[in-house]
């Protein structure tokens, strides 16, 4: 089996669980405030967090080299974790998916302001189009935007900001910095929520939020071995595969189906961050291509960005030409 096929299916695998993982985050949604579900998830994944971050062995403290950029990451990843789950919780599996998508267009523009990066006409015009098919799926006009609809474009922006600023301030800053400091603040800002919208939990939905954080730590494992074996090109796309199990299991377990006018505007967003992942993970392409070479999920606090794990392990993903000789590309 070639590094590209085997890296594809650990990815394939690592979304699989991903989407399960949102599968449970909708039934608690249903419950639960998105706020005790954060804190709980969070509070659940530290022991597994402080385990990966133990292995990096670079030199320094916990004090931030670029403290502004690093609140500007955190505030990003608070606001992206309560919007993300909230969006799972009151809008279909698909819909959801198919804005939070979005994230690669996003990332493309917000490299310009931060990064400096100049995007020539045709990442700009598949930018453009990606935001037509959100435009498609939102459908302003003829059906009312809810707050789950604006939560899930908060929490694509909000990922995209996050990622954009990792590699903004990445070569200066420890791994460990950038992963404690969102997860630590996500944890206070919940914990002082919480008291407003605590409802008491049974000990099997306690249950349910130790899967949530087993779930997301395994998905993210299971990525960063992905990004190990393959091209980014090859295994960045996987992370589409999330709209199919939105389909089957919005269908089995919340009697939901895809209108035409989400399976339409999600075959563009689709189709344009396809367009953008594959162009910037050919060398030389974009400056930005380390933010996309890693892309995974949004992070939540309890899903972290896959590099940074990448990175403290002394680890970082193959570039085009590793696996130039694998038929299988």
């Amino acid at each position: 089996m070639s590094p590209n096929v085997k890296g594809a299916l650990f990815a394939l695998l690592a979304f699989g669980i991903f989407s399960t993982h949102d599968v449970v985050v909708k039934v608690l949604g249903g419950i639960y405030s998105p706020i005790q579900i954060v804190f709980f998830s969070v509070l659940l994944s530290f022991p597994l967090a402080m385990v990966m971050l133990m292995r990096d062995a670079s030199p320094g403290t916990l004090v931030p080299v670029h403290p502004w950029w690093l609140a500007l990451r955190t505030v990003a990843t608070v606001v992206t974790g309560v919007s993300a789950f909230y969006a799972f919780s009151v809008l279909p599996l698909a819909q959801t998916y198919a804005i939070l998508f979005a994230s690669p267009l996003l990332i493309t523009v917000l490299a310009i302001p931060v990064l400096g990066e100049t995007v020539r006409l045709r990442r700009w015009l598949a930018v453009l189009v990606g935001l037509a098919g959100v435009l498609v799926v939102l459908r302003p006009g003829d059906t009312d935007l809810s707050l789950g609809h604006l939560a899930a474009l908060a929490a694509a922006v909000g990922g995209s900001l996050a990622s954009i600023v990792v590699r903004k301030i990445g070569a200066d800053e420890r791994p460990v910095v950038m992963l404690l400091y969102p997860m630590m603040v996500t944890f206070i800002v919940m914990a002082c929520a919480l008291p407003f919208v605590y409802e008491p939990m049974p000990i099997e939905h306690l249950g349910l939020l130790g899967i949530i954080a087993a779930f997301a730590w395994v998905a993210s494992r299971l990525v960063i071995s992905a990004y190990q074996e393959g091209e980014a090109a090859i295994i960045a796309p996987m992370q589409y595969s999330q709209i199919i199990w939105a389909t089957i299991f919005g269908y089995l377990f919340f009697d939901e189906s895809i209108d035409r006018a989400t399976a339409i505007g999600a075959g563009i967003i689709i189709a344009s961050g396809l367009y953008i992942v594959l162009r910037e993970s050919r060398s030389g392409n974009s400056e930005n291509t380390p933010v996309l070479r890693t892309r995974s999920r949004s992070e939540t606090g309890t899903t972290p960005r896959v590099s940074l794990f990448m990175r403290a392990a002394g680890k970082t993903p193959p570039r085009p030409d590793d696996h130039k000789d694998d038929s299988a590309t």
